[in-house]
């Protein structure tokens, strides 16, 4: 069966996350993805965060599978002649690095449009035009400065990264939904065009709703928060939702650092939980029966239903408020997730083999295509793919060789 992006050739030009995060989905999607790294060292987290000697990093392969490797020396002039015969057959070309970098090795926007007018030049910078534009960034860079730091942890503590990889990855997903925008923009006009993402911009995005709440304040407090003072920002509130159904994580036993059920609070949902707690006469009483009269004593809502959940395992907890259609979900360790069998059954998380370092786990394709499977593939080992690539787009054997002795791939 033909994959969705079977046919596209992508040049790929990213290191460390978020761009390699962005070529990682469209090689699951069936892209040709053609990894070009400078020789000897390849992109910097083949060696960062080693577990196994002498073996790229899981940094690395968990960003990288599906992809093919090829070395070449863009400081060479050699090696910027292979670099444009790549461009001038390939119908993508993603990049991250730093601002002007690209520019440096001779390939502006409009010298690639030159070389192939068909060309789709997607890049992640950090911050977009302006005051920011020539700041560096990494992963809580971009938290700190796209709102989510500010609105995260609680209100008695330091703003607060998360674990999620919002500012990386998350900027990774936005280029590749503005990349097959302009795949399908081309087949109307022909021509490929620049598509930039801004980690800030991204990450700005994931906390809309974080904006929604700042200019709501203008009208008094925000009722949904449990905060009880209010200034003119949005404040931390730790684990409320903050939204249009309170939420909170509730203690279970045996009480360990991720025994703990997140349990929301429908209208609905009210009676059955006065029910499972023992309190079933709060359904009725009209300071706890309507969810204007419970948004005032939310705490108490969520101790009352945590002294039921503390003698619980949140297993049990989450299959006793699922009978009743009640919306919940255990805070699941990463231990949990990678040993989850029903996450291994879906393909969320598989296993993949390796030459250098064995076997190892690493999420699957989040994005399901019921026409497009998706087989995951393990991360090329450095140059692998030179000699075939090249080999591909004219260069006889010879002609590799003298290359690469030359040192330009």
């Amino acid at each position: 069966m033909a994959k969705a992006l079977e046919g596209v050739r992508v040049v790929d030009m990213t290191h460390v996350q978020s761009g390699p995060s962005t070529t990682q989905i469209l090689a699951w999607l069936g892209a040709d993805v053609i990894k070009v790294e400078a020789p000897g060292r390849g992109d910097i987290t083949r060696g960062q965060l080693r577990d196994v000697p002498d073996a790229d990093s899981l940094y690395f392969t968990m960003l990288n599978c599906n992809k093919r490797s090829i070395t070449v020396n863009m400081k060479s002039e050699q090696g910027k002649a292979v670099f444009t015969r790549l461009v001038q057959d390939a119908d993508l070309l993603v990049e991250n690095f730093g601002p002007g970098v690209m520019d440096r090795f001779g390939f502006t926007w409009e010298r690639l449009q030159e070389l192939n007018e068909r060309l789709i030049y997607a890049s992640i910078k950090g911050f977009g035009p302006g005051r920011y534009a020539d700041l560096k960034a990494y992963e809580v860079v971009a938290q700190a400065m796209g709102g989510a730091m500010s609105t995260t942890g609680f209100e008695d503590g330091p703003p607060t990264a998360t674990g999620a990889q919002i500012g990386d990855s998350g900027s990774g997903i936005h280029l590749v939904a503005g990349i097959l925008a302009a795949l399908y923009q081309r087949t109307h006009t022909g021509r490929g065009q620049r598509v930039m993402v801004a980690m800030q911009d991204a990450v700005l995005n994931l906390c809309r709703v974080k904006l929604r709440d700042q200019q709501r304040l203008t009208h008094g407090p925000l009722a949904e928060y449990p905060n009880q003072t209010f200034d003119d920002e949005v404040p931390r509130s730790g684990n409320a939702s903050g939204g249009g159904q309170p939420g909170w994580a509730v203690k279970c036993a045996p009480g360990g650092p991720n025994d703990y059920v997140y349990v929301v609070v429908q209208p609905v949902g009210w009676k059955p939980i006065t029910e499972l707690i023992g309190r079933p006469e709060l359904a009725e009483d009209p300071e706890w029966a309507t969810p204007e009269a419970r948004i005032a004593r939310l705490d108490k809502v969520f101790s009352l239903i945590e002294e039921w959940t503390s003698g619980l395992t949140k297993w049990e907890v989450m299959d006793r408020l699922n009978a009743h259609d009640i919306p919940c979900g255990p805070i699941l360790s990463t231990k949990e997730l990678i040993g989850d069998p029903t996450l291994a059954e879906l393909g969320t998380v598989v296993e993949v083999d390796h030459p250098e370092r064995g076997s190892f786990k690493t999420v699957g394709c989040p994005l399901r295509l019921s026409d497009s499977p998706v087989e995951v593939e393990r991360s090329p080992l450095l140059g692998e793919h030179t000699d075939e690539v090249l080999g591909a787009l004219g260069y006889a054997p010879e002609e590799i060789e003298e290359l690469r002795g030359a040192g330009a791939l």
